[in-house]
């Protein structure tokens, strides 16, 4: 046994000391005001009231709901597609998946810096295909209505790595139970319906848990696009947390926010795990 623990000890360490220790650590400094110098003063439940208070806060929270409740359905549907696409018996096909696959491996700041010039309100390639088609232009970044919106078409370039999760779920689906649907005349919806999508719940299960936890983090494309704005339109939970963080030096109130965003992705999680009861399958063939 000691030797089995000796084998395993700098995982033990690691785990420790770069897990367990930061995390309790941010949870004592969430009952403090702490700027980063000096020693944290506790004052207990503080951070925790100002938040009740605080219009920002509320605001970040709205937004990033708002973003998640749009973008996770929207990507989850477009991955789905993008796997039936990909799993179409073409000679092509491998080209297909790498080309639909590729645009969610690039880094989420790169795919920002792109995005940025697409959507340029006067030059942007975007508003030059509207106007191509007589249709109005659009503020893409600078129109409080639309830059939520932008950022969630924006977000969809990730979809191919819920998608190739969907491709493995439907490689998993026997053939016999579509060639036994056949015989009973079962059409390309019919097969769908009651077929692929009830055999992909697990599948879709775990994409909308992880998409749910992903979309409450959203960060990097508020960064680089708008900054927050424009009037605070796009301040998400992660991007007003940082600003507290490093902008603002008042780290004990930024670990209680990342706090308040466990709990409210752990709730969220526990009601979609509660929900699965009554629409995911799991038999097995």
């Amino acid at each position: 046994m000691l030797v089995g623990i000796g084998f395993i000890s700098p995982w033990i360490l690691g785990f420790l000391a770069f897990l367990v220790y930061p995390i309790a650590y941010s949870f004592y400094l969430s009952f403090t005001r702490y700027t980063g110098f000096g020693a944290p003063q506790w004052i207990g439940l503080g951070n925790y009231r100002q938040l009740l208070h605080d219009q920002l806060f509320w605001t970040s929270l709205y937004n990033t709901l708002y973003y998640t409740a749009l973008a996770v359905p929207l990507g989850t549907i477009v991955a789905l597609v993008m796997a039936l696409a990909m799993n179409q018996r073409l000679r092509e096909v491998l080209l297909y998946r790498t080309a639909l696959y590729l645009p969610s491996i690039l880094p989420a700041f790169a795919v920002s810096f792109i995005f940025l010039v697409l959507m340029d309100p006067q030059n942007g390639v975007l508003n030059y295909l509207l106007y191509l088609l007589g249709l109005p232009q659009v503020n893409w970044l600078g129109d409080p209505r639309v830059a939520k919106l932008s950022i969630v078409l924006m977000s969809q370039l990730g979809a191919g790595n819920a998608a190739l999760i969907f491709l493995a779920g439907l490689k998993a689906i026997p053939r016999t139970l579509y060639e036994a649907a056949e015989l009973d005349g079962a059409g390309q919806w019919g097969k769908f319906v009651h077929i692929t999508l009830p055999m992909l719940t697990p599948v879709l299960l775990y994409n909308l848990v992880i998409g749910i936890i992903g979309g409450l983090q959203v960060f990097t494309q508020s960064y680089i696009l708008t900054g927050g704005g424009p009037a605070n339109s796009t301040l998400f939970y992660v991007y007003y947390l940082y600003n507290n963080a490093f902008a603002y030096s008042r780290l004990g109130y930024a670990a209680a926010l990342s706090w308040i965003l466990f709990v409210v992705s752990a709730v969220l999680s526990l009601l979609v795990f509660r929900s699965a009861a009554r629409w995911v399958h799991y038999e097995i063939y």
